[in-house]
């Protein structure tokens, strides 16, 4: 599923992020298993609420960074959307 500008992404209700101390990253785990996360991914999570939408995420972030990342936050939430990690709350 591609999640548009205006999707309001959130996380599965029993998907989380946790920072794993043996590892020392952040960890999205769910029943099924866990995803290692980079800083990027960990903080693109971190701003899905279900209120924010994709575009308000992807300028947060491209503030941040001074960047245009609209591309890489929509291609990279639309995978986890595509595994049912992440859903759209704008729906």
């Amino acid at each position: 599923m591609t999640l548009s500008e205006m999707s309001r992404p959130k996380l599965w209700k029993f998907a989380r992020v946790q920072y794993d101390e043996a590892r020392q990253r952040s960890v999205l785990q769910y029943p099924e298993g866990a995803v290692l996360l980079n800083d990027s991914a960990a903080e693109i999570l971190a701003l899905c609420d279900g209120n924010r939408t994709l575009a308000d995420i992807a300028a947060a972030l491209g503030q941040r960074y001074g960047a245009n990342v609209l591309e890489d936050v929509q291609s990279y939430l639309s995978q986890l959307a595509d595994r049912e990690l992440v859903r759209d709350e704008s729906q």
